[in-house]
């Protein structure tokens, strides 16, 4: 059975299971099912991260893209966000090969119209014209277009525009590169901002950074980095620059819906889009008109922004539990025009965090305890198939079993099924649990009034449902 499936964000699966035909079957699906209805440029962008399976992914992309007659235009390795910005303003429709955070054993597809990403209904439009006419001929093993290399520089170019060339001046910032395709950039853009940029930890070897559920190692690695006490913030991004990650003058890293509190403030929001997954503490802290919920994915948040314009609000935006940051309208900022980019986004979060923490002439830590958002921790079961995983949720959700699942640690008040199954539990703590779009794991995300109890808690919760899980009878 093949592992690939649509997620929170594109199609995901096992390399072996998306290189060579798969891939091109995808791809041209997505090609005859929504950009030859476009109607409008023949163009597709095509771009990747820096995965050892990407480029030969790409060309097999661009393959499919010239065998139904559109123009395959190469962009290189480049932020998510950057391909989605030229996309739209080529008005033309893309495809980026990235895995995002998860192991290099794995890649994806992300696809792309020319107004943003595609929707749940696209996906299933995609699907079934997966089987529909499309022939394979021999597969491409490299890229035969020419090269686009500006969609990159008006990335840039698009905070260049809006942050004034000091907002980041004598700011003591690590960067920490690993493999992220904007290992480069960050350096560029906080550098010209007047930041003083440390580099470390460039890897020719890719580097699953989520910047959800961190992993013991990178958690470790952060907090010896900041040890010394010489830097103001450490920021990285995950693998195609879409999710950020940054961690504060003590070394502990700021959870990314906190992230998105910060600069959705800095920008003057009035709504604010957000998966069940973010704090439940932003609807009271948060100081915005509209606070609306959804499932876990871009996809549902991008909907969700859409909503909240067509009620009349003003400046919108959406982020999630990983950071990602989207920008669902036009916002002046410093006197100038930052057009919408309804898609995740690495960059903005960082560089409105960093830029409240020098206006208000503090600490990034000072500035996320001020907050007062409670505290969080998330983490996950890997290797638990989806039958696996749905059997426990399943289970979790019939209050007798939920009660003396729970009996140990509390009593549910209330629970929410939106996506996966979240539960209140008393003393104003929750415990929340859903299996991964992306691949096969349990992850659970738990709330409580102090970081050790955060912690004791995300820990419980795994070992009692890992122990639950192992007593399932699965039947093939």
């Amino acid at each position: 059975m093949s592992s690939l499936k649509f997620g929170t964000s594109g199609l995901r699966g096992l390399v072996t299971d998306l290189v060579g035909r798969p891939s091109y079957a995808y791809a041209s699906a997505f090609f005859r099912s929504i950009a030859m209805a476009n109607g409008g440029s023949r163009a597709v962008l095509i771009g990747r991260d820096l995965r050892d399976s990407s480029p030969v992914i790409a060309a097999t992309v661009a393959g499919a893209a010239t065998a139904v007659g559109l123009t395959a235009v190469d962009c290189g390795t480049l932020p998510t966000p950057a391909l989605a910005l030229e996309a739209m303003r080529r008005e033309a429709c893309a495809v980026m090969v990235t895995g995002s955070h998860i192991p290099e054993d794995r890649n994806g597809l992300k696809f792309y119209r020319p107004e943003g990403e595609i929707t749940k209904a696209d996906e299933a439009a995609i699907l079934a014209a997966l089987n529909d006419g499309a022939i394979v001929p021999q597969l491409p093993t490299a890229m035969s277009t020419s090269p686009e290399s500006g969609a990159l520089e008006r990335y840039l170019q698009r905070y260049r525009e809006v942050f004034s060339s000091d907002v980041l001046r004598d700011a003591r910032i690590v960067v920490y590169q690993q493999s992220s395709v904007a290992r480069d950039l960050m350096a560029d853009l906080l550098t010209g901002f007047g930041a003083s940029v440390t580099l470390i930890g460039r890897s020719d070897n890719f580097v699953p950074i989520d910047t959800e559920a961190h992993r013991a190692e990178d958690v470790t690695f952060i907090r010896n980095v900041m040890a010394s006490g010489d830097f103001d913030a450490l920021v990285t991004t995950d693998g195609d620059a879409d999710r950020p990650l940054v961690a504060d003058d003590a070394g502990r890293i700021v959870r990314g819906d906190v992230l998105g509190l910060i600069t959705a403030r800095y920008l003057g929001a009035d709504a604010v889009v957000v998966p069940v997954t973010a704090g439940s503490a932003l609807e009271r802290i948060g100081g915005f008109r509209q606070v609306i919920r959804t499932k876990v994915g871009s996809p549902f948040v991008v909907a969700g922004m859409e909503q909240a314009e067509r009620t009349g609000a003003r400046v919108v935006v959406g982020f999630e539990a990983n950071g990602g940051f989207l920008l669902g309208s036009n916002v002046t900022l410093n006197g100038k025009l930052l057009p919408a980019l309804p898609t995740r986004d690495a960059m903005l979060p960082i560089l409105a965090t960093l830029a409240t923490v020098q206006t208000a002439d503090t600490s990034l830590s000072h500035l996320v305890a001020s907050i007062n958002s409670g505290e969080m921790a998330s983490d996950r079961l890997p290797n638990i198939p989806p039958e696996r995983s749905g059997g426990f949720l399943g289970q979790l959700a019939d209050g007798k079993f939920r009660a003396e699942f729970l009996r140990p640690v509390g009593s549910p008040l209330a629970v929410d099924e939106q996506d996966g199954i979240k539960i209140t539990l008393d003393g104003e703590r929750t415990i929340h649990f859903r299996a991964s779009g992306n691949a096969p794991e349990l992850r659970c995300y738990v709330e409580a009034n102090s970081a050790q109890a955060a912690e004791n808690l995300v820990r419980w919760s795994l070992a009692a449902a890992s122990a639950t899980m192992s007593k399932l009878k699965i039947s093939n």
